[in-house]
């Protein structure tokens, strides 16, 4: 059974309701490009080479988005299906012939809905059931306690190189560097949102590293059902006593989060 690396971790935004309660969240341990996949594909007893692989995806890639720019829905059997939908202005047009592209459409947005046929549902309940999940926190004690075994056993020979070496590796620790990618937020409709990393608050234009796990916390407006997007690409919300939340990991580039708190989800798919 696959394994869903998972950790659990606290609210710390004292104005949001949901504060000091615990969640858990997916701990991803790897961002897997077109590349990475391709090989992976290819070592799985494909007759294709990792090239030949490589261009196939890239090809689906410029296919569905050509079929999505022109009206259509796009089934993978055994995936799910690509859409689009709107994001219009808040307010909306007073009148039919008074509705504008330019002004009242603010986003065109890429969704996805899971496989829901009965002998392939990956719908978020079933998905669940082909999972399981293994804490954090219990990977990092097992990694401890073999570091600790192994090093007890060869302590006594690296104690008499360590001298040596000390001047050599810490020049070279030293020279390590992080880079840092900036993060740009906005925010639109009458709810509330926060963004946070580690339990602190992330304001917009912030610098963030490679993977760095940041939460959103959304109260919409009454009746609403808020959406946040990375870079165009949708979040994924829950809810819990009407505070939505998500998370994502911070890709390796400038990024711009969309968080709207107050649009109605209306686009007639069923979300799980």
């Amino acid at each position: 059974m696959a394994k869903i690396i998972y950790e659990v971790y606290q609210n710390q935004n004292e104005h949001n309701a949901a504060y000091g309660k615990w969640y858990g969240r997916v701990k991803y341990l790897e961002n897997m490009n077109t590349r990475k996949l391709s090989n992976h594909i290819a070592e799985h007893g494909s007759i294709y080479t990792p090239d030949v692989v490589y261009g196939v995806m890239e090809k689906f890639r410029s296919c569905l988005l050509e079929m999505l720019l022109n009206s259509k829905r796009v089934k993978i059997e055994g995936l799910g299906t690509f859409y689009t939908t709107l994001e219009c202005t808040k307010g909306g047009a007073v009148s039919a012939d008074k509705f504008n592209v330019n002004k009242h459409i603010k986003g065109l947005h890429i969704r996805f809905l899971p496989e829901q046929e009965q002998e392939q549902n990956i719908s978020s309940r079933e998905f669940l059931k082909q999972a399981e999940f293994v804490n954090v926190d219990s990977l990092i004690k097992k990694d401890d306690e073999e570091t600790e075994g192994s090093g007890s056993q060869s302590q006594g020979g690296s104690q008499s190189g360590q001298q040596g070496g000390d001047s050599q590796g810490g020049s070279q620790g030293g020279s390590e560097t992080t880079t840092g990618y900036a993060l740009t937020i906005s925010t639109s409709g009458s709810g509330s949102a926060s963004v946070t990393k580690d339990g602190n608050a992330v304001a917009s234009g912030a610098e963030l590293s490679e993977d760095d796990e940041v939460e959103i916390s959304i109260t919409p407006a009454e009746g609403q059902v808020p959406t946040a997007t990375l870079n165009g690409s949708s979040i994924e919300l829950t809810e819990s006593d009407g505070v939505y939340s998500g998370n994502f990991a911070m890709p390796g580039q400038a990024s711009s989060l969309v968080i709207n708190t107050g649009a109605a989800d209306n686009d007639g798919f069923d979300k799980d």
